[in-house]
C-alpha cells in the first residue's frame, strides 16, 4: 500500500494484523509437517499454532506502542488505532502481555527446550521495533525474525535443530528480507522525514528494487536445499518451481511501480500457500510422486 493510500479505519483484527497471518502461517504449518514427517500430533499442532500466533500478535502490538509517534507522521499508518485513540496504550500493553504469556505457556506445554528458548524468540520479535532507529538493516532483521520460525517448529516437534531446519531458516531470512524490502519501498519519503532508516532509504529505490530478485532467487535455491535435506518428493519441487515463476511477476511489478506494494503483498501470501500445498503433497503422496 503506497503512502497516498491510508489504511482503513482499524478494528481489533486490523490492530493485530490478522490479515498478515497468511504471509507466515503457511510456512509454519509446512515446517510442522516436515518436522513430524507428515504425522504431527494434535497436541503439537495445537500448541505450535498457539505459540506462533501469540508470538506474532505480541510483536505487532508491541510495535504499535513503540512506533505510535512515527505512525502519526506517516500517511499510510496515521489511521492506526493507537494514533487515533481508538485503543489505548494500556489496551495494547495488555495484548502484548497476554500474548507473550500465551506463547511461553504453549512453549512449556511443547517441550523443555522450546520453553527455555521462548524468551529469546520474544526478545527478537520485540527488538525489531527499534531497529529502524539506528540501522538500515531493519528489513534484514525482520527476515531473521521470520527465519526463526522453522527452527522454532523443529524444536517444538523434535526438541532439536537438524540441518534441514537451518536451511529453511536461511531460506526464510532471504524470503522475508525480500518481502520486507518491498514493503518498505512505500515508506521511503515518510521514513526520511522522520529520520528513520531502511534499505530503500539507504540504497535508494533503484538499487533496492534490484536487490529484491536476488533475495528471491537465493530463497528459492535454499528452499530446494531444504527439500533435499528433508527428503521431500517431486510435488514439493513443482511447488517451488511455481513459486520461482510467480516471484518473477512480483519482481516485475515492484520494478514498474515500487510505491505500490499491495499486489506483491497479496502474491506473497499466495506463494506461502503454494509452499504449504507442495510440502503437504510431498508428505502425504510420496510413493506416487517420486
Amino acid at each position: 500500500m503506497s503512502a497516498s493510500h491510508p489504511e482503513p479505519a482499524p478494528g481489533i483484527g486490523r490492530f493485530l494484523e490478522i490479515q498478515n497471518l497468511g504471509l507466515n502461517l503457511p510456512f509454519a504449518l509446512a515446517f510442522l509437517l516436515t518436522a513430524s514427517v507428515g504425522h504431527p500430533s494434535v497436541w503439537v499442532v495445537l500448541w505450535t499454532i498457539v505459540a506462533f500466533v501469540s508470538g506474532r500478535n505480541a510483536g505487532h502490538a508491541f510495535n504499535r506502542i513503540v512506533d505510535r509517534e512515527f505512525d502519526r507522521q506517516n500517511p499510510r499508518t496515521r489511521n492506526r488505532a493507537l494514533v487515533t485513540g481508538r485503543y489505548s496504550i494500556a489496551f495494547a500493553a495488555a495484548v502484548v502481555t497476554a500474548s507473550a504469556v500465551a506463547m511461553v505457556l504453549a512453549a512449556y506445554l511443547l517441550n523443555p527446550l522450546a520453553f527455555v528458548l521462548a524468551p529469546v524468540a520474544l526478545l527478537a520479535v520485540f527488538g525489531y521495533s527499534y531497529t529502524k532507529r539506528f540501522t538500515a538493516l531493519t528489513t534484514v532483521f525482520l527476515g531473521v525474525v521470520e527465519g526463526i520460525v522453522p527452527v522454532a517448529i523443529y524444536i517444538a516437534v523434535r526438541g532439536a535443530i537438524p540441518l534441514e531446519a537451518l536451511a529453511a531458516m536461511a531460506a526464510l531470512i532471504a524470503w522475508g528480507t525480500a518481502f520486507e524490502t518491498i514493503h518498505s519501498l512505500g515508506d521511503v519519503d515518510a521514513d526520511r522525514a522522520a529520520g528513520l532508516s531502511s534499505i530503500p532509504v539507504r540504497l535508494g529505490k533503484r538499487l533496492s528494487v534490484a536487490l529484491v530478485p536476488c533475495l528471491h532467487a537465493g530463497a528459492i535455491v535454499l528452499f530446494v536445499v531444504f527439500g533435499r535435506l528433508a527428503g521431500l518428493s517431486a510435488p514439493f519441487y513443482l511447488a517451488v518451481a511455481a513459486m520461482a515463476v510467480l516471484t518473477v511477476g512480483v519482481d516485475v511489478a515492484v520494478a514498474r511501480a515500487p510505491d505500490r506494494v499491495s499486489w506483491p503483498f497479496r502474491l506473497h501470501t499466495a506463494l506461502g500457500a503454494i509452499f504449504l500445498v507442495g510440502v503437504a503433497l510431498a508428505e502425504f503422496l510420496p510413493s506416487g510422486f517420486g
